[in-house]
Parts: structure tokens; sequence; C-alpha cells
């Protein structure tokens, strides 16, 4: 069987590889479609193609430019022209055009339409709230779409009961546990470039947006240290927020020198090098369905605080501890007897990479995919 795979802003990379590579290994036939790679990119094709069919003029322009407004709207044009006039053919010529994600939901769907009755066409549900509220023109539309595709995987109960909830045939959702991911390993270059701790240290790395509550966590750091609590936090990747003003909070505070910042899209192996040198791993999300960070995290073997949004909810007790989504007074007291002990820490860290290992693995996860597709196109 021919699949497919199309992620063009190559928004889950990681997750992309693993699927792409248990799905071939599974004996099908897979191409990746996705933009140019980038060096912060960390995907190898293990059987499978990659094909960079999406944004390449824009990427050739990407650091002449900048990222800014003009970049954006060059990719936006580059990518309305590809969806209504571009060449569709490793899509049409597929058994099953898996979308992965939907960057721009009105040239999406202009995409889907070209496409509607020649291929199956199934989507991952990363989120049910695609773009969490915060992508104005980029998601507007994003619901239409969903009624297009012959499958919706999803990752839990929380994206079924919305997507349910908005009006989804339920009939079309199939659910898959996501396995846990592991980020390219660090280097001995990777580690010296991460400072060692000097105290405990907490970590909060991904990308930086709104609905992950990092104005959360500095309020609650911020009330610790100011009640003589020693730690240090860092901030490991791209802001796509202004967050000066909460850096200046902290510098105005006195405790500029507790946080370390490395903001930017990070290599995995930076990310993986913060990960070993951090204590306290911590995901203050406002609202999430499924975390990718969190699940690629959990063979490290730290502790974790995370909020009790989405999949958090339906975290045992052990694995990590859990704060209400919105709350920085209550994730501040949940932070307190990690930052205190040790021990604590060193148990849940214990735990965490127990779960992790229970949870499964790609090859599953591609029989189960391959199952949808084979669903879906009678094959």
């Amino acid at each position: 069987m021919k699949v497919a795979m199309c992620d063009p802003s190559l928004f889950t990379g990681r997750y992309d590889d693993s699927l792409c590579a248990a799905l071939a290994a599974a004996g099908m036939d897979v191409a990746l479609l996705g933009r140019p790679m980038r060096a912060t990119d960390a995907i190898a094709p293990n059987g499978y193609r990659y094909e960079p069919r999406f944004f390449r003029r824009s990427e050739a322009l990407r650091l002449r430019m900048g990222e800014g407004q003009a970049f954006r709207l060059l990719k936006a044009a580059e990518y309305g022209l590809s969806c209504m006039l571009g060449d569709l053919t490793p899509l049409t010529r597929a058994d099953v055009a898996h979308m992965q994600w939907l960057p721009l939901a009105p040239a999406d769907r202009i995409m889907l339409r070209r496409l509607k009755g020649g291929t199956a066409l199934v989507h991952t549900v990363h989120n049910a709230d695609a773009y969490h509220a915060d992508a104005g023109v980029q998601g507007r539309g994003y619901r239409g779409l969903l009624d297009m595709f012959d499958a919706l995987i999803v990752h839990g109960g929380t994206t079924r009961e919305a997507l349910e909830r908005q009006g989804v045939d339920p009939r079309r959702i199939h659910m898959t546990p996501h396995p846990p991911m592991r980020l390219a390993t660090a280097g001995p270059q990777d580690l010296a470039q991460v400072p060692d701790p000097v105290l405990p240290r907490l970590l909060f790395f991904g990308t930086i947006r709104p609905y992950k509550g990092v104005d959360l966590l500095l309020e609650a750091c911020l009330s610790l240290w100011r009640a003589g609590h020693g730690f240090e936090l860092v901030l490991a990747g791209k802001p796509f927020m202004d967050i000066a003003p909460l850096l200046d909070s902290v510098h105005a505070a006195g405790f500029g020198d507790r946080l370390i910042l490395d903001l930017g899209f990070l290599a995995e192996q930076r990310l993986d090098a913060h990960m070993k040198k951090a204590d306290i791993l911590v995901f203050p999300y406002r609202d999430i369905d499924s975390s990718g960070a969190f699940l690629s995290a959990l063979h490290h073997g730290k502790a974790m605080v995370t909020s009790d949004a989405g999949m958090f909810a339906s975290l045992p007790e052990e694995v990590a501890v859990r704060s209400p989504a919105g709350n920085a007074r209550a994730l501040a007291q949940a932070l307190l007897p990690l930052v205190e002990s040790a021990t604590i820490r060193q148990a849940l860290g214990a735990q965490a990479r127990n779960y992790g290992d229970s949870m499964g693995n790609w090859k599953d996860m591609a029989l189960a995919t391959i199952a949808i597709y084979r669903s879906v196109t009678g094959k």
C-alpha cells in the first residue's frame, strides 16, 4: 500500500519520522512530504522517502528575510498557490493521503477538494482545538475540514469527546495511543553548550505559546524565589509570543541570575542536553489534548509537574505532580516539595521512566494505523 504522509511545515517532525519508519518496517511504501529540512531538524528517513514538496521558495529566503511578518505572508502565499495549482501527484498516486497537520485551513480546503474522491484521506487530530484559539486566519475553518476526511485519528479520549461534541461522526474517529518518543541524543558538544546546574533546575522546553502557560510558571517561580527557595529555571525553545515583559518582571525582582534562557529553534540534541541536566520538567499548560514534549521526555526519568489539562488529567498520580490548569499559586505549591527534596524527585523520575516503558511502541502504532488505512481503502 502506498502512503503519502503530509506535514507541510513539519510541525511534528519527530512523530512523523517515528511513524513513517514503523509503517515502512511493516511493509508500507511511505513518503513523507514536508518543507526543506533545516539544520535544527533531526529527521533521518529509515525505510521511507522524504520529499520537500512545500515552502521551497520561502524556505530558501528564510535566513535572509528573517521570520517576521513579511516572511509569514510569503509562506502563506506560497502555500496557497501550492494547494490551488501545485503538483499533487505524490498524493493522488498514493492509496492513502495521511495529513498530520493542516497549516493554513483556507488553503488546505482547496487541496483537500482536489484530492477528494481520488485517494483515501486520513487526518491525525493531535488537538481538537488545533491552534488553541490563537491562530487567527491560520485556523479559520479548520472544523469544516474534518468532514472531508474518511478517517480521523486521535490519541486519547479527551480529543475523541471534543470532536464528538463538535458534531463529528463517531464512526470516523479511530483512537490509537501515542507511544513515547526519543529525541536525537545529545553529544559532548551539545552537553557542553548547556551550563551545568548549580541549584535544582526546572526546565520548560519547546515552543513558547500562550496556551503553554509560561507566564504562570514564571509567576509561580517568583513567588517561590521571594519566599527564599533556591532553584534555577531554564526556558528552552522559540517564543511565539512577547515574553519580554515576563522576563523583565524576573529581573526587576532581582532573580535574573536564576533564569537561564536558550531561545530559538533548538536542535533535538540541544533539547536532549537540557533534559539531561534538568531535575524537574514542567508542563504548565492551560490547554492541551496530548503533549509530544511530555512523551519525548519520559525516558529521561526526571520528576515532572504538569497541569491537569487534557492527557495530563489521566496520568497516574505517581507519574507526575498535577496542579489545576491556569492556577499559578497551585503550581507553586506543586513545585515546592520537588524543589526541596532530591529524594522525591528521584522517586518521581523513576516512576515516569517506568510509565514510559509501559506505554507501547511504534510497531503497535503502525499496525493500528495500517488497520485504519485498510478500513478506508478496502485493501
